[in-house]
């Protein structure tokens, strides 16, 4: 039995994929998460073998989630299943140990495949996003996109500037200081070349790092 945990922040997306999971016999939901923080403590709680984790939600989000769970539950796979198919999201994702890689546009049986797949020690990436891993590596790094020159921390630091989270409030959920929030945010600016969040928001729409949810705040 293949025990999997659902982390989304859409109610919907979690039914329609529990629901195409139950009519596997050999697959069974065990959880259900709608932010990273509340899938660590579900994880800790019903150890599944598998997680499904979509990357852009509240709080800490899917790739600092995804680093946390692994460090601290390595035998945990992780596939992500996002709507971010481009670079820099899906080899951030698998450099830091997620097993998988799916559109959410993926067929319902493409799904079951990759759990299979990765709950007996293989690795899936579905074919749009091993083209952009392709192009990517490719392109050896010239001419690509600026967000490729940050770290992890950087990325997540960025991403919940962009969300309109404070500083403090950046602090209070990486467990890091104020001052070394503050201290990301200039190197950000200093690295994608922006000197305010407004500019920060529009470079991140620019190379699509940013969805329609947050298109708002770079307008407004």
């Amino acid at each position: 039995m293949i025990t999997v945990m659902l982390v989304d922040d859409h109610r919907l997306v979690r039914a329609g994929l529990r629901h195409v999971l139950e009519a596997h016999p050999d697959i069974v939901v065990v959880a259900e998460a709608s932010s990273g923080e509340e899938a660590l403590e579900l994880a800790r709680n019903h150890r599944p073998a598998i997680v499904l984790m979509d990357i852009n939600m509240p709080g800490i989000g899917g790739l600092e989630a995804t680093r946390r769970l692994l460090q601290r539950a390595p035998e945990i796979k992780v596939i992500a299943v996002t709507m971010h198919i481009d670079e820099p999201y899906p080899s951030r994702l698998l450099s830091i140990g997620a097993a998988g890689y799916l559109s959410k546009d993926a067929a319902a049986d493409e799904v079951v495949t990759a759990i299979r797949r990765v709950s007996q020690g293989g690795h899936y990436v579905a074919a749009s996003v091993a083209g952009n891993l392709a192009a990517a590596l490719v392109k050896g790094g010239s001419g690509g996109s600026p967000f490729d020159r940050l770290s992890q921390r950087e990325m997540q630091v960025m991403l919940m500037f962009t969300r309109g989270y404070s500083t403090q409030e950046i602090s209070d959920r990486l467990c890091l200081s104020p001052k070394t929030v503050s201290t990301y945010r200039s190197r950000l600016f200093e690295k994608l070349g922006v000197n305010n969040d407004v500019e920060l928001i529009r470079v991140a729409m620019r190379y699509g790092i940013l969805d329609d949810v947050n298109t708002a705040v770079a307008t407004g």
